[in-house]
């Protein structure tokens, strides 16, 4: 039989347990839809950990979990819940839970030493670079891509290898982006930071000073001077650290995945896929 527990009760500094069956205790009820005094009890120790300015009290916690009932229940009669864009982002936080839930002691698990964080930085540096750029749009046509191409050959071919004018002046006049007025310096910049292609181009080009040939990138073609490397000593080794801890992150996300990939069957048009 269980024990009868008045607001008042519930509202008071402590709740009396003893008697109460291990069945769930109702403490409201919302159109026939019932709210558990033991729902409530863990809403409101999740309230009290997170709440930043004004201590919840007990009897605005319980006006909060009628009000989300009757919110949810109207959502239901207008037929919310069947919405397709509601289901899209009700699917979202299902992928967001089950990544949390068997992936959050894994990530919690993930240690950076400082000796790991050093043979990383050994590889992927932080670098500063200057470049010349023409950008070309993703949706770009070819003839589009053609005349980029071009465009910045002919700064090549004219300007950089007549050796005439510096590698700045030469960005100043000919580059287009928000780096051209600054001589096409784009300061330094980690690995994550950078388009891929970008990086390890300047890297490939080792000593500061060189300069590489036509790179292109996901955002057009660039010339690439490399200007200096930052030694591990002035190295943001907290910084490093985080891209080390993201690295192993997403490695163990990609294995995870990989194992749903092998148990499902999947098929794709990629003659669908039109660049």
């Amino acid at each position: 039989m269980k024990t009868k527990i008045s607001l008042v009760t519930l509202l008071g500094l402590s709740v009396c347990f003893v008697g109460i069956s291990d069945a769930a205790t109702e403490l409201a009820r919302v159109n026939g839809t019932s709210i558990s005094l033991e729902n409530f009890n863990k809403k409101y120790a999740d309230s009290l950990k997170f709440f930043q300015f004004k201590a919840p009290t007990k009897k605005g916690v319980l006006e909060d979990l009628i009000k989300r009932e009757l919110g949810i229940q109207e959502a239901r009669r207008l037929g919310l819940d069947k919405d397709a864009d509601v289901i899209d982002r009700m699917n979202t936080v299902l992928y967001h839970a089950l990544l949390d839930k068997k992936l959050s002691k894994e990530f919690e698990g993930i240690h950076i030493s400082d000796d790991e964080a050093r043979e990383y930085y050994a590889k992927y540096p932080e670098i500063r670079t200057s470049h010349i750029f023409v950008a070309v749009r993703p949706d770009a046509k070819p003839n589009d891509n053609k005349k980029a191409y071009e465009k910045i050959k002919k700064i090549q071919d004219e300007n950089l290898r007549d050796g005439k004018a510096g590698f700045a002046e030469i960005a100043q006049r000919f580059s287009e982006g928000v780096a051209a007025p600054m001589g096409g310096d784009i300061d330094y910049q980690t690995k994550d930071k950078l388009d891929p292609v970008y990086y390890e181009t300047a890297l490939k080009l080792k000593t500061p000073g060189n300069v590489s040939g036509i790179v292109r990138t996901q955002f057009g073609y660039h010339i690439i001077k490399l200007t200096a490397v930052r030694s591990w000593e002035d190295a943001d080794r907290a910084q490093v650290k985080r891209l080390v801890f993201d690295e192993r992150r997403s490695q163990i996300f990609e294995r995870y995945m990989n194992g749903l990939r092998q148990q499902a069957r999947i098929s794709v048009r990629s003659e669908l896929l039109k660049d």
